[in-house]
């Protein structure tokens, strides 16, 4: 059943988003049954699931088993465009950031590792395993290499806040710009226990090559982002 060319489950969708974005449905509260929600718009169970079901890929909206259907904490927006670090950019918006040191170790440099940051082969790397949290809930998880030459003597403790302005005050290195890629994938199982979040949920990968004058790479980063916490903006100039 369409109206006006648009699949009737949209239209119920896009007004429950509506409904959610106008406050009607607040973070953390349940949402309606799927009777209700069909008494409510006069449409089939089969609608209602699907509209749910779109809603949930999106991340609007989560469900625990046997407690029902709940409204999502709103999405926390990050700019790739100024070029801002992840703590500046939420501290800007008032947001509490805390991280999680999870591990860092010193490796060689491999084959991809030679090529993203322009050393040899079998150089030294720092890499460094990070959870991210926004207002106390996990928002992504980093796995971040940077040449030893670059930090020397880098330390857990020192790894708590901002790699940049670490970079910058305690190495004095001038950081120029960065490249960076962003695509969809699932979250594993691995990445699961880390976010908190289900096997298969969907998140986004930021891959970050950020470079110091001179066009020098200086740290090589996967971020992984829950899908239903984060969203990405893009600022161009036309």
């Amino acid at each position: 059943m369409k109206k006006d060319g648009i699949a009737l489950y949209y239209i119920v969708k896009e007004k429950l988003l509506d409904m959610i974005d106008e406050g009607k449905y607040t973070p953390g509260e349940q949402f309606p049954t799927e009777s209700d929600l069909c008494e409510k718009f006069g449409v089939s169970r089969t609608t209602i699931r699907q509209a749910l079901s779109q809603l949930k890929l999106e991340g609007h909206i989560y469900q625990i088993q046997g407690k029902g259907t709940f409204v999502s904490l709103p999405k926390i927006e990050q700019s790739v465009a100024p070029y801002r670090s992840f703590n500046e950019h939420l501290k800007g918006r008032g947001q509490q950031i805390d991280t999680e040191v999870v591990d860092l170790t010193v490796v060689s440099a491999d084959k991809r590792l030679t090529k993203k940051l322009e050393i040899a082969e079998n150089d030294p790397v720092f890499r460094l395993e990070r959870i991210r949290y926004a207002d106390g809930l996990p928002l992504l998880f980093s796995i971040t290499y940077i040449p030893w030459k670059v930090t020397p003597g880098l330390t857990k403790e020192e790894c708590s806040g901002s790699l940049y302005a670490l970079m910058r005050e305690k190495f004095s290195i001038q950081l120029s710009h960065c490249v960076e890629s962003i695509e969809p994938i699932l979250i594993d199982e691995a990445i699961s226990k880390h976010l908190s979040a289900p096997i298969g949920a969907p998140s986004l990968l930021l891959n970050t090559v950020t470079y110091s004058t001179g066009n020098i790479p200086v740290e090589y980063s996967h971020e992984i982002f829950r899908g239903d916490r984060a969203k990405f903006t893009f600022e161009r100039k036309l």
